[in-house]
């Protein structure tokens, strides 16, 4: 008996169909050249093959992802992460999610040379976080601890420091100061600081002795703003060129693993746990110089930001060809529909010291006062009803069933959008400029 026997799901007809679909799609692919440099006849055949695998996989998930996901999680009695759900899957349902083998096979190639087998972990994700059971269950394990901050935590709580290739984490006076510091490229994410930063995120909420984190970018060496602070330039689009900005790795475990902690807390043991299922904390943005793409999403996600008069915050979503995260879903709560249309369809930039900035930033202040203003926000949000009052703020502004919606038609669209031959273009072009 196969493993899909034993997931017990009814009407199984679309699987041998799948199987053979998605089989046809894969020696066809392997005969032609690498997607870059396909004539746009060989690009049509191939589209036409993998679609017809694709509507399979969204016709056999529509029908059986409670029960993939089950089967995967023994009955929903362990939690997998993204990466290792996708990697069970791969080993128990190969024509559903791509392969190993067949992700080897893109890895080390630029985007443009991609299969984009990463759209049909989309589709995957999208079922089983659209599922209202498998989906809560997947958040919650994106929610716990990773491993690393676990280890990492005994040596953060003896000494309030921890220092990692992207992130200075310091603890001081009740407040933890997680500081980006990627000085080479004025903070713009790639999976190394996403990793980076929901360690850091980990190590604030589990340390008792935090009450409140801050947020703040450090002062860059690159020759542009060279001694200045930045806030974070976004997504990283050379490594996006490059190949190394993956759906699951990069994008989805971004917006699931620590911008959803910084909202909901990192679900662990901890005393109270029978009233609060997670440990929560509030969060403040101090933004210098300015906060752009997945820099001014994590302002969407905190309580209290300070801007610097000088700075700006943009999402440019049209400019990049990408899905701005959960920007789409945060952004209108915030600034009202019109605005966040101006801002993420046409590029709207938002400076500081104009009015609907203020709908982003609580405070604006002069670039010398941020140390204090940020010392006067620790102190306002150390109360001790803060945090009872952030959480159901929390779940009025952001109900988790609505949050899990999204994401999953986000596993699916920012899938596709990755492979776009617009995306593909520009950030070819950004590259060139660049270098």
């Amino acid at each position: 008996m196969t493993t899909l026997d034993a997931a017990r799901a009814p009407a199984l007809e679309v699987w041998p169909a799948l199987r053979e679909a998605a089989a046809r799609a894969e020696e066809l692919v392997a005969s032609l050249p690498a997607p870059g440099s396909r004539t746009a006849a060989q690009r049509a055949a191939a589209a036409a093959a993998k679609d017809a695998a694709r509507a399979l996989r969204v016709r056999f998930l529509e029908a059986h992802a409670d029960a993939v996901y089950d089967e995967l999680t023994e009955g929903r009695t362990v939690h997998l992460r993204l990466a290792e759900l996708v990697a069970a899957a791969a080993v128990a349902f190969p024509s559903l999610v791509p392969t190993d083998a067949q992700l080897a096979r893109d890895r080390g190639r630029r985007q443009a040379d991609k299969e984009g087998h990463e759209i049909d972990q989309g589709i995957f994700l999208r079922a089983v976080l659209g599922s209202p059971s498998a989906g809560p269950h997947l958040l919650d394990a994106m929610l716990r601890p990773t491993p690393r901050a676990l280890e990492l935590l005994p040596g953060f709580r003896r000494t309030g420091v921890v220092r990692t290739p992207s992130v200075l984490l310091e603890r001081r006076d009740g407040a933890a100061y997680l500081t980006m510091c990627r000085d080479d490229c004025l903070n713009a994410e790639d999976v190394r600081q996403v990793d980076d930063m929901e360690t850091a995120v980990d190590l604030a909420l589990l340390d008792p002795d935090v009450r409140v984190g801050v947020l703040r970018g450090g002062e860059m060496t690159h020759p542009r703003y060279r001694g200045k602070r930045v806030f974070s330039a976004g997504i990283n689009l050379k490594s996006l060129h490059a190949g190394e900005i993956s759906l699951v790795g990069f994008l989805l475990r971004r917006e699931l693993g620590y911008l959803h902690k910084i909202v909901r807390g990192v679900l662990a043991d901890h005393e109270g746990a029978w009233h609060a299922r997670g440990v929560d904390k509030p969060w403040i943005a101090a933004v210098d110089t300015f906060a752009i793409g997945g820099g001014m999403q994590l302002l969407l996600v905190c309580d209290h930001v300070l801007a610097a008069a000088d700075s700006y915050f943009t999402l440019p979503a049209a400019r990049e060809g990408i899905v701005p995260g959960a920007g789409n879903f945060r952004l209108g709560r915030h600034t009202g529909p019109r605005v966040s249309r101006q801002v993420i369809l046409q590029g709207r930039r938002l400076r500081a010291t104009e009015p609907d900035a203020r709908l982003v930033a609580d405070e604006v202040v002069e670039p010398e006062e941020m140390d204090a203003a940020v010392a006067a926000a620790v102190a306002r949000l150390s109360g001790e009803a803060v945090l009872a009052n952030r959480r159901m703020l929390n779940l009025a502004e952001e109900p988790p069933d609505e949050f899990r919606r999204y994401m999953a038609e986000f596993a699916l669209q920012q899938a596709l959008r990755l492979y776009g031959e617009d995306v593909i273009a520009k950030v070819g072009r950004f590259t060139e400029r660049s270098a």
